[in-house]
């Protein structure tokens, strides 16, 4: 398994090597002919600026950012370290809320097919809204964008927790309940004691559906209330033409992404279990 794995990686670094080195011999800028020289200083340098940067420039801006990433030099001009910082707050605000109300409702869900008929049209209908659907009513309520933000965290949130939370619960095999009832447990000590154990392999995997939804739609709400965040920052930049700073925010975000992701891995790996 460790040859496989070390064989695998030596791969993983041999692709990256190929297209790295492909993209930068790609986009280096060919001999400009003197009328081309002559427009782009027409043109202010635009043109030259919009050009798809290098690895190599990218990796430059990379350490300029990195090496003081939480610089605050006024509204516009914030440290990569600040931006994510924000985004990261406003994803894990929304998905705590999310977890406080899908946990009990899809426990409930799970545990009653009473409420289950009774629920479930109201979640097939509100589920398959897009998040940032709901981003004007929430400015328009709210009137914070920040707070925004975060009730749109929260809507993307909760569905996938609710209904693995709901899956995982009512596949509780029947035999453990039938022993909790044997030993005249009460539903609550049965709910804690035995079907959160047994379910909570599903309901780590609907957390880290969510977290994972929740770091793509922070994103593009962050490029429609402005401000701050890593989402916004993208924007700025955009606006700036420098796609530089834009490809290295993109790939901070999918760092920061793969991150959350492994942090919830591993504490569902934490509660797997073999019967």
């Amino acid at each position: 398994m460790r040859s496989l794995d070390v064989r695998a990686w030596i791969l993983s670094l041999t692709f990256l090597v190929m297209v790295l080195g492909a993209w930068e011999f790609a986009v280096q800028a060919p001999e400009q002919t003197e009328a081309q020289s002559e427009y782009e200083l027409l043109m202010g340098g635009a043109e030259q600026e919009a050009r798809i940067p290098p690895p190599s420039a990218i990796a430059q801006r990379a350490w300029e950012e990195l090496s003081n990433p939480f610089y605050d030099a006024g509204p516009n001009d914030k440290g990569i370290g600040i931006q994510l910082g924000y985004s990261i707050y406003r994803v894990l605000s929304g998905f705590f809320l999310a977890v406080i109300i899908a946990l009990p409702v899809g426990f409930l869900i799970g545990m009653s097919p009473l409420m289950y008929r009774a629920l479930n049209p109201y979640i097939q209908l509100l589920r398959p809204i897009s998040p940032l659907a709901w981003m004007p009513l929430a400015l328009f309520v709210i009137k914070d964008s920040e707070t925004s933000a975060i009730f749109v965290i929260f809507i993307c949130s909760i569905w996938p927790m609710l209904l693995n939370t709901a899956f995982g619960v009512a596949n509780v095999r029947e035999d453990w309940i039938n022993v909790a009832r044997t030993h005249e447990l009460s539903p609550f000590r049965t709910a804690f004691t035995v079907i959160l154990p047994a379910a909570a392999p599903t309901i780590l995997t609907g957390m880290r559906i969510s977290i994972g939804i929740a770091w793509l739609v922070i994103v593009a709400a962050e490029m429609l209330v402005g401000g701050t965040g890593i989402g916004y920052y993208v924007w700025n930049e955009w606006n700036n033409l420098d796609l530089t700073s834009v490809i290295f925010s993109i790939l901070m975000i999918g760092l920061v992404g793969m991150l959350l992701d492994l942090i919830l891995t591993a504490a569902t790996k934490l509660v797997q279990y073999e019967e």
